[in-house]
């Protein structure tokens, strides 16, 4: 199982990025996916869920400025963030929570936004 985040950058207040994680030895569909991030001193947390029937939910630091979507076509998931601020400096990774309660992740992505 592998998944595979890119679309990382670094890019101004007020800018936007769209990350992606791309699955290989799992269906995306078949379980929910997750996007979290981790900033330097701080806990892991989630920013973005999409269940496996397609609901989808935020935290209210990112509600309205983030938005998770899946391709099902391409097993890919997507993390379209906008009016990105300083605070969203982190390192994004994706998971996937999968039959048995089992939960693979990916590798990070460093989106760092300056000020």
């Amino acid at each position: 199982v592998q998944l595979q985040a890119s679309g990382g950058g670094l890019v101004q207040a007020g800018g936007s990025l769209r990350l992606s994680c791309a699955a290989s030895g799992i269906i995306f569909s078949v379980g929910d996916a997750e996007w979290f991030r981790q900033a330097p001193g701080k806990r892991r947390e989630s920013v973005a869920t999409i269940t496996s029937g397609g609901s989808t939910n935020y935290p209210d630091s990112v509600k309205g400025r983030f938005t998770i979507s899946r391709d099902n076509a391409k097993n890919t998931v997507y993390l379209q963030m906008s009016s990105l601020k300083p605070e969203d400096t982190a390192v994004y990774y994706c998971a996937a929570d999968m039959l048995y309660g089992i939960r693979y992740w990916g590798k990070g992505t460093q989106v760092t936004v300056s000020s």
